[in-house]
């Protein structure tokens, strides 16, 4: 494993297939590690050796291909002999090849795939540029939409449907048809065949593909995931016409939903090819080509798969999912069952994931604009590495997501780079020049840069200490920061951004982050483990001795994969349970199969069975594990209400997919050794670092507090069982790490184990700060308040059961000050973003001195704050000490609350009562209680008062939502609470108004900016709705950045739905207003501070009580923001319309039993 370990290869199996190599090629690095047998020595008895390369990915001067120079370079250590770079790889001492590639990644990234095309149903050319119309940048005024994988469309005249598929809430038996057009699909459903292809029609328009030169093909038509025979049928026709690759959805992907099945099945045709290409290169290299040698690749999903059968769609995440397999086999133990959390950091991102005994898999996930349907294991990535730029916006310190790259790279890499963290760590003293490889400037002989990064961080520290004292003379006397504080302080800010996504994986899918110890590995991940940790109270970290080439070393421990796959469409039920296991065995044995034929012994082979089941009327489905009771559906409601917080009791489970994950393992790592290693160590703590052989130097390094003298140890030289106090630097050949003060670190013989002692934990007011303006604390705690809305968020959307809530996420969560002030909205819905406040001031009002701790109230009404009645607002006013300190609230789309249509968004409504159940506001919660009477008469009882009126069609799916909203409320609150345990009261009362003038700032410079190209101050715009009636607006800026939006001139309140509330107008500016500022700005009240807002009364902006608004919400708001960027002159209009689709049949009474109802609503562009 040590540089100083120069044994050889044993000579008794030279030629005979014993060195086993792993390699990771990564975008700017390839790692790999060589594992032979050597001859055992007293120090290392083990008889292997481990050696590690670690190149340059991409280095054409000196090698073609760098996997391969890696190979050869350790041939060459383990043999003592020369491979000569311009000869063939001999091949005779190599026993395995496992590689883990960026190849597939890269070209889904840089649109360098196959040029493909894509076969399907008649009328569905354009379903993938549709897509699921998901918008990552809502702000995003030029919008640039990821570019599709095929050049061409083959449309087939085909068409099958499925059978006794209704909405009708009443039971029916489904029609057991014995017509000759109906069949039984794989999944159990009977498929009726509309209409068959016309054979010859479909092989000439293939033939005029063919003729173009495509030679990859994809097919995926309507319900193939059940019905395969006209897709196996093209796939045949295109395999005799002679494309070369052809992918069929349903092989590769047999599940519901064709958006995903398409471009899964797209993006195998059009990755597959390039990935066969590249290992027919990488062969030929060989002597042998790959002769008798084992060549595995690492998929996604964590498992490794043979040369043969690898390819482009399960090879997305394969560097990322090694590494993840390398922490849980070495970090990882079954008798402790200390869960994990992993923490990949490398030069442009960072990727986190979670191991708690199984692998952790998705099945469906975005990348690069393509939705994939394949099993993945769940890494998070958050755009903070090493290279990740560093600014000033907004009085806001930002890290990334832009990065610097390989080139130019940080400051210090003497390229002329920008700051980034690298340079940060550089300057603070974290990292060292002297231990650094001299590969910088023109001759790649010269060390770090220290002087480019102190220059350029001077530079920035002035404009930061300028900037604050220009913007809060009046509010404070800004004390100077200095360099250190700065540099610092974005290294705080860059961790709390990494912290986002790892509360994402743990608390918000019902673990406590606390009770898991962190891995990390990679090559920035060193200099930020202990920070991370302790901001997650997380007590100990796990950094392996191959850290920085772990998912290299995870690549030699992973075992062989092979995955069967089908549909069910079953409800679970006593009768249906033995076929759908009888099912499930019989995938089994086609796996096993699958992996006796590549040589494994039944000993080897492992299997595991899953159900993918989910609740009826729902979407959100869970692989369901076979468990040791046997019982499924008692583990699918375990799992339900550990993720979700709840079980529905009398809801039907459906059972959409089997499957079956075969495993061999050839590994003989024993997982969790480390544990048992540090139970029998003989611990010697290094009173005085200086006296022993791995120490190195002395040196400064900047903590919280200032410079303190810190030991660099040599980890190669360390002991197991010697122990290192805080704080120190212990250096790698590939990487460092940072052990902070009140942190030790003990040396095990494959481990750096780091322990936090008592001192750090956050228990009560840990961050001793002012509450003064400083931009660092700044920074960060509004990092803290947007992930409390974002917490907010994800309880919400886990815990609702409507398709409206839980899967198209129309709902938004929001913090609140004293006064009702908007402090963080997560930007979920634009519409909500600058109305809910208006609902919170409200209902402050409204209760006045009536507000006690333990109430929840519930609003809707346009006149108090709502947008339209489907929006239920539901605040929580948040106690200390019998007053109010804080507000949290979240605002959710309801499918249907009554009123004269299913969906409750009726286009023909002329008066409010028309549009559903509505409050002005009630205590949905009082003093704890849940007053579900109250809420029952609200929603069924008086709708349904009104002619031609109902209450809602779907009761208890609205109660369960709102109950989640309360649910995401109380999680408001409790992370409010932790917060104030860790700054006080005061300082986050403060810095809530703080982060409420730093907006404000922000807007005031783009107004006055706008005045300077407009000297007048004066601006006017002017749209009409479809009816003829008038928006006005006339904007007028003061020299300070106040303006003026005066909407007089707008046409009278209409006899229509179109009518749209006031705080649907201050929502649309505020979300303009944000547009133009393109850049990352906090979203809260100060954005509206230096705007007054004037809306004519009775107007249709400004309508009267009764007024009908459900269209305001969804087609004049975007009417608004056509007529404010067209004022400011920074974009033309829109069609001004969401197109909203809302369908549904009313709840039924037979026979004295009630069927419930349903609406369904969609906005579909």
């Amino acid at each position: 494993m040590e540089t100083t370990d120069n044994r050889l290869l044993l000579e008794e199996c030279g030629g005979k297939h014993r060195v086993r190599i792993s390699v990771d090629r990564g975008g700017t690095f390839t790692d790999c590690v060589g594992i032979f047998p050597v001859e055992p020595t007293a120090k290392d008895p083990s008889g292997e050796r481990v050696v590690v390369v670690k190149l340059l990915s991409e280095d054409p001067t000196h090698y073609s291909d760098a996997p391969r120079e890696g190979i050869r370079r350790i041939l060459e250590i383990a043999t003592g002999r020369p491979h000569p770079r311009d000869a063939l790889l001999a091949t005779e001492n190599i026993e395995s090849i496992r590689m883990g590639t960026t190849v597939a990644t890269n070209a889904l990234l840089e649109r360098k795939g196959e040029p493909c095309a894509l076969v399907v149903t008649l009328g569905f050319r354009d379903l993938l540029k549709i897509g699921n119309q998901a918008r990552p940048k809502i702000f995003d005024l030029s919008i640039s939409k990821p570019d599709v994988l095929y050049q061409h469309v083959v449309q087939i005249d085909e068409r099958v449907t499925l059978v006794g598929y209704a909405m009708d809430p009443r039971p029916a038996a489904q029609n057991q048809s014995d017509e000759t057009n109906v069949v039984v699909g794989r999944s159990g459903e009977h498929v009726r065949i509309l209409k068959t292809p016309e054979w010859a029609t479909v092989r000439k328009q293939l033939q005029q593909v063919f003729d173009t030169g495509i030679r990859s093909v994809a097919v995926c038509l309507m319900h193939a995931y059940t019905f395969t025979a006209h897709e196996e049928e093209i796939g045949r026709i295109a395999s005799e016409i002679g494309f070369t690759h052809v992918t069929l959805s349903s092989h590769l992907s047999p599940r519901i939903k064709i958006v995903p099945r398409a471009h899964s099945a797209t993006a195998d045709a059009y990755l597959t090819p390039g990935i066969r290409r590249y290992v027919d290169g990488f062969a030929s290299g060989f002597d042998a080509g790959f002769g008798d040698i084992r060549i595995d690749f690492m998929q996604s999903d964590g498992g490794l798969a043979p040369v043969e059968h690898f390819s482009g769609l399960r090879a997305i995440l394969s560097g990322p999912a090694a590494g993840v397999v390398g922490y849980a086999v070495t970090s990882y133990s079954e008798s402790e069952k200390i869960s994990l959390v992993g923490f990949d950091m490398g030069g442009t991102s960072t990727d986190v994931s979670r191991f708690g005994g199984e692998f952790e898999h998705v099945f469906e996930t975005t990348t690069a604009g393509v939705t994939i349907q394949a099993p993945q294991l769940d890494i998070n990535t958050v755009a903070a590495g090493g290279g990740s730029r560093l600014f000033f916006r907004n009085g806001l310190m930002v890290v990334g997501p832009e990065s610097a790259g390989a080139f130019p790279g940080p400051a210090c890499y003497r390229n002329g780079g920008p700051l980034c963290i690298t340079d940060a760590n550089l300057l603070l003293g974290r990292l060292r020049v002297e231990h650094f490889p001299h590969i910088f400037g023109p001759s790649e002989d010269q060390p770090l840069d220290m002087n480019a990064t102190r220059a350029l961080f001077e530079q920035l520290v002035a404009d930061i200490n300028a900037e604050m004292r220009a913007r809060h003379t009046a509010e404070s006397a800004y004390q100077n920061k200095s360099v250190e504080e700065i540099a610092l302080g974005f290294l705080q800010v860059a961790n709390e951004t990494m912290c986002r996504p790892i509360r994402t994986l743990t608390e918000a899918r019902g673990h406590n982050v606390q009770n898991h110890s962190l891995a990390c590995f990679g090559g920035a991940g060193g200099q930020h483990a202990c920070a991370v940790a302790a901001n997650l109270g997380i007590r100990r970290v796990f950094v392996h001795r191959l850290a920085s080439v772990l998912s290299a070393y995870g690549l030699g421990l992973s075992e062989v994969v092979h995955e069967e796959q089908s549909p069910a469409a079953a409800i679970w039920s006593n009768e249906a349970q033995q076929p759908l296991l009888a099912r499930l065995e019989k995938l089994s044995r086609v796996g096993c199969r699958k992996l006796i034929s590549q040589g494994f012994l039944d000993s080897q082979i492992r299997v595991q069975r899953f159900l993918n089941m989910r609740y009826d009327g729902t979407d959100t489905s869970i692989m369901v594990p076979e468990s040791t009771i046997g019982d499924y559906q008692l583990r699918f409601e375990s799992m339900h209400q550990r993720e979700f917080g709840f079980v529905l009791r009398n809801r039907r489970i459906i059972v959409d997919d089997l499957r079956a994950r075969v495993t061999g393992t050839l590994s003989k790592v024993k997982s969790g050794q480390v544990y048992d290693e540090l139970k029998s160590l003989q611990c010697r703590e290094l009173c005085e670092p200086n006296t022993h052989p791995a120490f190195v130097d002395t040196v400064s390094v900047y903590f919280q507090g200032g410079y303190r003298p810190t030991a660099v140890l040599k980890l190669g030289l360390l002991n197991p069982g010697d122990v290192v106090r805080g704080p120190a630097i212990v250096l790698d050949c590939n990487s460092a790490v940072l052990v902070e003060p009140n942190w030790v670190a003990t040396v095990t013989s494959t481990q750096l184990v780091l322990d936090n002692t008592p001192v750090t934990t956050l228990d009560v007011s840990t961050h001793h700060i002012s509450t003064e303006i400083d931009p660092i604390h700044l920074s960060v705690l509004a990092n803290r308040f947007m992930s409390i809305a974002e917490q907010m968020g994800r309880t919400l959307e886990k815990t609702s059961v409507s398709t409206n809530i839980k899967e198209r996420l129309d709902f938004s969560c929001a913090l609140f000050d004293q006064h009702g002030n908007l402090v963080a909205n997560a930007p979920h819905i634009p519409v909500h973003l600058g109305s809910m406040s208006h609902a919170v001031k409200f209902q402050l009002d409204r209760f006045s001195e009536d507000l006690q701790e333990g109430d929840v109230i519930l609003v809707n009404h346009p006149q108090a704050g709502g947008t339209h009645l489907p929006d239920i607002t539901i605040i929580s006013p948040v106690f200390h000490d019998s007053r109010i300190i804080f507000f949290v609230a979240s605002r959710g789309h309801h499918a249907d609350i009554g009123g004269i249509s299913p969906g409750s968004m009726p286009p023909n409504s002329r008066e409010l009562f028309q549009e559903g159940a509505s409050s002005m506001g009630m205590k949905i919660v009082d003093r704890g209680e849940f007053q579900e009477e109250a809420v029952r008469h609200m929603l069924l009882e008086e709708p349904a008062q009104y002619p031609e009126c109902s209450g809602t069609r779907n009761y208890r799916d609205v109660l369960s939502d709102l109950k989640a909203q309360i649910a995401a409320n109380h999680r408001g609150i409790a992370l409010l609470s932790q917060l104030c345990a860790e700054y006080g009261l005061e300082v986050v009362q403060e810095y809530m108004a703080h982060i409420q003038h730093t907006a404000e700032a922000a807007v005031r410079l783009l107004l006055k900016e706008t005045r300077v190209k407009h000297p007048t101050g004066q601006l006017s715009g002017h749209d009409f709705m479809d009816d003829g009636s008038k928006i006005s607006l006339h904007v007028d800026i003061s020299e300070d950045g106040s303006a003026l939006f005066d909407f007089t001139g707008t046409s009278p309140e209409i006899y229509g739905n179109t009518n749209a509330p006031p705080s649907v107008t201050h929502s649309a500016i505020i979300y303009c207003l944000r547009c133009m500022v393109q850049s990352d700005l906090p979203l809260n009240q100060g954005c509206l501070a230096p705007v007054r807002v004037v809306i004519p009364e009775n107007s249709f902006l400004s309508p009267s009580s009764t007024a009908a608004v459900v269209g305001g919400n969804v087609l004049t708001s975007q009417r608004l923001c056509d007529v404010i960027l067209a004022t400011f002159g920074v974009a033309a209009a829109s069609q001004g319309c969401m197109n909203n689709l809302t369908f549904g049949i009313p709840a039924i009474e037979e026979g004295g039993v009630r069927y419930e109802g349903w609406g369904y609503y969609e906005t579909i562009a």
